[in-house]
């Protein structure tokens, strides 16, 4: 049986800093290696997206979403959500945002079916790393100040860069793995 995709850091930074890095395409790709372009379609709402991730020299994965956010909770927490397709995959996920005293936990829940079964018993775990590792990025970035495309050469003394590792993947508890119903509208 397939399992979602759930992964989680903690970030020392202030929340609306995290949701402006995680929100903004043109901030966005920039850490997370899942994606090359990211591009909100204009005049849309809710609000939709292209998307691209190059493989390899001549292999793109190019699809499209529709994301919408709430940034006003009553419990002061914040989440987005969204569905996209392309043509190697279907599938839907949320982000959430939990303020702590320290910070704010960044955590994602997501999944997908695939065109190709088989493949994805190669996909999946490569996925999975693959966003942890963007989120270590993410959060090396908010607290060091350190852009995605140095981290590698000037954290490797310090820090041994981006590490899937420092995130968690299993939810700690049942609300952290449930879908924002604001995917249900989407």
């Amino acid at each position: 049986m397939r399992r979602g995709l759930y992964i989680e850091v903690h970030i020392r930074a202030d929340l609306d800093t995290v949701w402006r890095f995680t929100q903004d395409p043109a901030l966005h790709q920039r850490w997370d290696a899942r994606f090359t372009t990211i591009e909100y379609l204009p005049g849309t709402s809710p609000q939709r997206f292209r998307y691209a991730t190059r493989l390899a020299p001549g292999l793109t994965v190019a699809g499209e979403g529709v994301t919408a956010g709430e940034h006003t909770r009553p419990d002061g927490t914040r989440t987005s959500a969204l569905r996209f397709h392309s043509w190697l995959m279907t599938g839907s996920g949320y982000w959430r945002y939990v303020p702590t005293p320290t910070g704010v936990r960044f955590l994602t829940g997501y999944d997908y079916t695939p065109r190709w079964p088989l493949l994805d018993l190669l996909m999946r775990p490569l996925m999975g790393w693959a966003t942890a590792w963007s989120f270590d990025r993410l959060r090396i970035w908010l607290e060091d100040g350190v852009p995605p495309r140095r981290s590698p050469l000037r954290l490797l003394p310090r820090w041994g860069a981006p590490s899937a590792r420092r995130c968690l993947r299993v939810p700690p508890d049942r609300t952290a793995g449930r879908a924002p119903s604001l995917l249900e509208a989407l």
